[in-house]
């Protein structure tokens, strides 16, 4: 019955949180979810700081630039003098 009690209570607080922020939204002037993503941040971006997924999407690109496809060797090809 103790178990009962406390998983009532969790869900009672987490439905109080939820309201909170269904109110904060409706409430404020032009409402919405805040941006907390790192791409959000100005500050962050002037200083040329990205997410992970966003960096690595970046060195990924500047890599595969730097790789000349057209004269890729093999080394079975090597071996047999092609």
């Amino acid at each position: 019955m103790e178990i009962l009690k406390v998983i009532l209570l969790a869900i009672g607080l987490v439905g109080i949180a939820m309201a909170g922020l269904a109110l904060n939204i409706l409430v404020k002037k032009g409402g919405k979810f805040p941006n907390t993503h790192i791409s959000g941040n100005k500050y962050l971006k002037q200083n040329g700081i990205y997410c992970a997924q966003t960096q690595d999407k970046i060195d990924q690109a500047s890599a595969y630039k730097k790789v000349d496809f057209d004269h890729v060797v093999f080394a079975q090809d090597k071996k047999l003098g092609k």
